[in-house]
């Protein structure tokens, strides 16, 4: 120290994602550099950094808090202040202390390269140990059971630690410690194989799973979130045996590639096409499934992803995945664990009674999952990496929401593909897709994670936001609750989600185009182009209505909607499927055809009359095809743009369906010419709205923008035209965003 500069005391609050990512390992090693004294102290989701020393060092390390922080970490300073200097003389870690701090609930992380080399050496004492991690990896969303994050208040709590394992986690210049899931074979969780026949426990239960997937079968495997189901993916016996157990039979199916070569991407780029985003995203540290056309050359069963051109990828991200694909040497389906549409399945036992029908062989495994966790998916859109499902390793997904809640709200979202979300103060938190409402395990799964974040963040809400249609689960279930209750337009919530994230006190055009959700006139919407602000949104375009024969059952038989809008056409001459004579009668009538907009629906009618589909075995089918299906020149149908009374613009689509019909044109330039179609249309939307009024931005979202190509043909064309254009990048413009979309509406609006 300089003589005569006296020395001070500082203390750093630090928030952020700073649980479960090693920082106050990285603080106490960061005082040692410095040769600071002071102390390092966990608080529920923030973390107190007190030092003493000189002032340029102090500033010093006050700023490497942030710049130097681990890779994982996202910490954010809530203040620095000095303090009373009390001639500390060395630097402790002390016990984690109960507060009503800021929480930050840390995701799932992959294996770092640390512990695979690890895992990869012979003599090491956990060689091919299933469950290492340190605090740079590991699970953590789902094994935490309370915060502060401490081992007692993880799933790990059962298992004591041996005497090398504890002195790991005592050692503050040890890279575990505090690593709350550390483990090794001597004192942390095992595996156990099981058939009808005999159990295997242990190392030798590894190998056993790698055998059975080599002979062909179906094996049931426990990760960190839940179970998948493993099957060899170049084995089409094995995957036509899976998809027949488990009545899914065209849904793509995800696969996990082995880890070889230096980036791992060996087998992956063999078989699929990737640029640089593609590779990047691969090797995220969220590891999701990343949605990648296949290569002219791959040898990948067409079975895999039937009428499709993309395939789901993902790489090992667990230990236990990574040893399993290195074994076999070859890519794996890895599908999740659930019976179709449910959340994934976590336990042992459970598993065994629900995935009876689609395999008897199992490898399990002791750790217990707090709550289930899916694979995230995503896919590259419009140049940027976009969620299609936000699951382990993303989710939680936490966005701050400056200035909105004047109470702390609860967020039930939607029907189908549901997510939950919690706002206070300053935050949102979008919770894990949990899956359809459908089933009864479904709703057992979506209280428990209600509970669990309320319980995890200490926040209980003073009012239920849900989607105003009164017959959703999830509307149902928060009219039970006893709490004020907010209803929100489905199309609104999905406007306020892009406008939120990216730019809330701007006027914006958002076009909200999914299957479909009540509208404010009591219609089924999913073709709209909402004008305004979060909590202030006016309808200023829609598609021409029509009528949905058969109601609900439309969504799953696409023929219908082609029936239809053949029928709105004006187009009475064509053949009609056995079935379809009376069901035209009731659509004249108006009996069980309910009035929509939705551009999905559209999707569906287009596939069915290009013969592509005339019934989805799962939702989204038809659309998905019709994407495929599209290549070629083609020239854009211009969709006539009327304007009633009220100021209301209806883009038409009736031209479409005749240029549909165009048999003597090929069906991918007609799917490429719907796809054009679609695009110009909301190019012409947007240029008559804003000469009359004018917005800032324009926003694309719900389930239709999930469809690259009308996606990034929308962007292109719109930015030609001068609008600045944005797409959801944080939540899912899917109804996985809608829960997020209804705290930031219910925020707006109501306070």
């Amino acid at each position: 120290m300089i003589q005569g500069m006296e020395p001070e005391a500082r203390r750093w609050l630090v928030t952020g994602r700073v649980q479960g990512v090693g920082f106050r390992p990285f603080v106490f090693r960061l005082a040692q550099r410095f040769s600071l004294p002071g102390r390092v102290q966990n608080l529920a989701g923030q973390v107190l950094v007190e030092a003493e020393g000189e002032t340029s060092v102090l500033d010093a390390f006050g700023a490497a808090l942030l710049t130097d922080a681990p890779p994982l970490a996202q910490p954010e300073m809530i203040r620095a202040e000095k303090i009373a200097y009390r001639r500390l003389d060395h630097f402790e870690i002390m016990p984690s202390a109960v507060t009503a701090a800021q929480i930050h609930m840390p995701p799932d992380y992959f294996m770092c390269d640390d512990c695979r080399r690890e895992m990869q050496t012979p003599h090491d004492r956990r060689y091919r140990y299933p469950f290492i991690n340190c605090t740079q990896c590991g699970p953590r969303y789902t094994l935490i059971t309370h915060l502060p994050y401490d081992r007692d208040n993880t799933t790990m709590a059962e298992f004591k630690l041996c005497p090398a394992c504890r002195s790991e986690y005592e050692n503050p210049l040890d890279r575990r410690f505090h690593a709350e899931p550390v483990a090794c074979p001597e004192c942390g969780p095992q595996l156990c194989f099981v058939t009808p026949h005999s159990q295997v426990a242990g190392a030798a239960a590894l190998d056993a799973c790698v055998t059975a997937l080599h002979h062909g079968e179906t094996v049931a495997v426990k990760g960190i979130g839940g179970y998948h189901l493993l099957c060899n993916a170049g084995n089409t016996e094995a995957i036509a045996r899976l998809r027949a157990n488990k009545h899914r039979p065209h849904k793509p199916l995800a696969l996990m590639f082995p880890w070889r070569g230096k980036d791992g991407l060996e087998q992956v780029l063999q078989e699929l096409e990737t640029d640089a985003s593609a590779r990047a995203l691969l090797c995220d540290p969220a590891r999701p499934i990343v949605l990648l056309r296949r290569r002219g050359d791959s040898t990948l069963p067409e079975l895999l992803a039937p009428g499709l051109d993309e395939i789901g990828a993902m790489l090992p991200y667990s230990p236990l995945h990574y040893l399993l694909l290195d074994g076999l040497g070859k890519p794996v389906v890895a599908t999740s664990g659930n019976v179709s549409g449910e959340p994934v399945l976590t336990e042992n036992s459970v598993a065994e009674q629900r995935l009876g029908n689609v395999t008897q062989i199992f490898l399990h495994h002791n750790r217990p999952i707090a709550r289930p966790a899916d694979d995230s998916v995503m896919r590259i859109i419009a140049g940027k990496p976009r969620l299609i499902r936000a699951g382990r390793g993303v989710a939680p997904i936490e966005l701050g929401v400056p200035g909105i809640f004047t109470q702390s709200l609860l967020a039930v979202g939607g029907h189908m593909k549901n997510t939950v979300a919690l706002g206070w103060e300053q935050r949102a938190v979008l919770a894990p897709h949990i899956g359809d409402l459908d089933a009864p395990r479904s709703l057992v799964v979506f209280e428990q994670v209600i509970a669990d974040l309320q319980r995890l963040y200490g926040v209980m809400p003073q009012a239920i936001v849900c989607d105003a249609h009164t017959d959703y689960a999830s509307s149902r279930w928060a009219a039970r609750q006893g709490l004020p209750l907010i209803r929100i337009w489905h199309h609104h919530a999905h406007a306020s989600a892009v406008a939120m994230e990216h730019c809330p006190e701007k006027t914006w055009l958002v076009f909200t185009w999914d299957g479909v959700g009540l509208g404010e006139d009591d219609t089924l919407w999913g073709g709209e182009a909402l004008h305004g602000r979060c909590g202030r949104w006016c309808r200023s375009a829609r598609m021409r209505p029509f009528r949905l024969p058969g109601g609900e059952r439309a969504g799953r038989e696409p023929w219908r909607s082609g029936m239809a809008l053949c029928w709105e056409s004006g187009l009475d001459n064509l053949p009609l499927a056995a079935d379809a004579t009376l069901l035209k009668k009731a659509w004249q009538q108006g009996l069980n055809s309910p009035v929509t907009t939705a551009v999905g629906r559209l999707f569906d009618g287009a596939a069915s009359l290009l013969g592509l589909i005339d019934k989805a075995s799962y939702e989204g089918q038809a659309g998905m095809y019709l994407e495929s299906a599209a290549a070629g020149d083609a020239e854009a149908v211009d969709l006539p743009l009327g304007q009633d009374a009220s100021g209301l613009f209806t883009a038409d689509w009736r031209p479409l369906v005749s240029a549909l019909l165009q048999t003597d044109v090929s069906v991918a330039q007609r799917a490429m010419q719907f796809h054009l179609s679609l695009a110009r249309s909301i190019v012409a939307q947007a240029q008559r709205i804003h000469a009359s009024t004018p917005f800032d931005l324009v926003g694309l979202t719900g389930g239709v923008f999930q469809n690259r190509l009308l996606a990034e043909l929308a962007v292109a064309q719109l930015a030609a035209a001068g609008f600045d254009v944005y797409l959801p990048e944080r939540v899912p413009c899917n109804d996985g965003g809608i829960a997020f979309g209804q705290l930031v509406e219910a925020g707006f609006a109501h306070g």
